[in-house]
């Protein structure tokens, strides 16, 4: 009854061949042609990579951090031209913290063009840091299964983008007028693991971003993607709906009188955060050893450090973030008896790193999706802790203090 008419659909294949054979190859053509020509653009425009050096005290909140990124937000991919013809794509940033043997420092990866403008507005906002073009410490990494192994995760949201995870607001690090036994910076744990590497042992939090935007056309997209704002008011709605205290009659408005003090609050933090400037993002961790060096429980070390960003398990209203991915992700042998795949997976995800590739070839989305964080998410995963609050001994900071930023700078 419900048999297939073999003759039938391999005659009508045949006879519109012309059609879906030509889509097809017009398709791969495209494909093929995007790849190459965006290789080509992104090869010539290089790369930078700045250290952030720390004086011994900073005063600032990461709210100074959350303009710094405010100010390195770009949303313009180039003309049609620039994208159809010489695969221009838009700028991208990597912030990056890193322990070599134990010893913590700051960086920012961007293209050479940028550079001035991301000094300037570090400089604008932490008068007391010197930034320094630094050697790429990634390129010493050198993947050798016999002598080293490497580990790393790559992850996503808890939820919906529109919901914020846990920011430096909620954490009553916007107020300056706190002792220093009285701040809670969520930052601190994932210093003190990075503090705790031992030599021969690189860890890494890499934080790659790129504006976000409604994308279509203009980035030579055929699905249009919408502006994560547009989920706002369906996330309040569901926040909304959940656990209130009082039920409303059906087809009445929903009260605030029937929201919990979480939910208000809950609510509030997505408002705020629907205003500011976005970027998609991937925060992928790396921890690269030699055989001798390996710390077994590496990885839980990794994903107990940033626990308090509501990572995994969280049960609260607000977002979070969690492993999308484990590196090299083989649990039995059986799975990958010559350790074929085990072996690629670490050499991908260890060659991503080192060209700080996640939104464009050659590793576009590697082990996992894009998720799109504001600038207040983003400074309270990556800012410059206060002096007081986290005493990290292999934190490296420069005694003096600046007065003002270099004057040759341009504005």
């Amino acid at each position: 009854m419900f048999g297939i008419d073999f003759a039938a659909t391999a005659r009508f294949l045949f006879l519109s061949a012309p059609v879906w054979l030509v889509v097809m190859l017009v398709s791969l053509y495209m494909h093929t042609w995007f790849n190459y020509k965006r290789r080509q653009f992104i090869r010539k425009k290089g790369g930078v990579l700045l250290e952030i050096k720390l004086p011994k005290d900073i005063e600032k909140t990461p709210a100074a951090m959350e303009m710094v990124l405010e100010g390195m937000w770009e949303d313009v991919p180039g003309s049609l031209t620039d994208v159809y013809i010489d695969g221009a794509v838009r700028n991208w940033f990597s912030l990056e913290i890193v322990s070599i043997g134990g010893q913590i420092k700051f960086y920012i990866w961007t293209w050479p063009k940028w550079r001035q403008v991301v000094e300037t507005r570090i400089y604008s906002q932490y008068p007391g840091v010197e930034i320094v073009e630094a050697k790429d410490y990634a390129l010493d990494l050198i993947f050798d299964p016999a002598k080293v192994k490497v580990k790393g995760i790559t992850t996503r949201l808890v939820k919906e983008d529109a919901i914020p995870i846990k920011t430096y607001i909620d954490f009553g690090l916007d107020k300056t007028d706190k002792e220093p036994e009285q701040i809670i910076d969520p930052l601190t744990p994932v210093l003190e693991y990075l503090g705790a590497r031992k030599p021969g042992e690189v860890a890494a939090v890499q934080i790659v971003i790129q504006g976000h935007r409604a994308q279509g056309f203009q980035d030579a997209m055929l699905n249009p993607k919408k502006h994560f704002s547009k989920e706002v008011k369906d996330a309040v709605k569901k926040i909304a709906e959940k656990e209130a205290y009082f039920e409303t009659k059906e087809g009445m408005p929903i009260s605030t009188l029937n929201l919990t003090k979480t939910q208000n609050e809950a609510i509030a933090s997505i408002e705020r955060n629907a205003s500011k400037h976005a970027y998609d993002t991937q925060l992928r961790l790396l921890y690269f050893t030699t055989i001798e060096a390996d710390d077994k429980n590496s990885t839980a070390g990794m994903i107990g450090s940033m626990r308090q960003f509501g990572y995994v398990g969280s049960s609260t209203i607000l977002n979070g973030i969690r492993p999308n991915q484990f590196i090299p992700g083989i649990n039995y042998s059986w799975e990958d008896f010559l350790d074929i795949r085990k072996m690629e997976n670490q050499r991908r995800h260890l060659d991503a790193f080192k060209r700080r590739s996640f939104f464009n070839v050659p590793y576009k989305h590697l082990m996992g999706k894009p998720y799109v964080l504001t600038v207040e998410e983003l400074a309270t995963l990556f800012h410059f802790p206060a002096g007081g609050t986290a005493t990290t001994p292999t934190l490296a900071r420069i005694p003096s203090k600046k007065a003002e930023a270099p004057a040759n700078l341009p504005t």
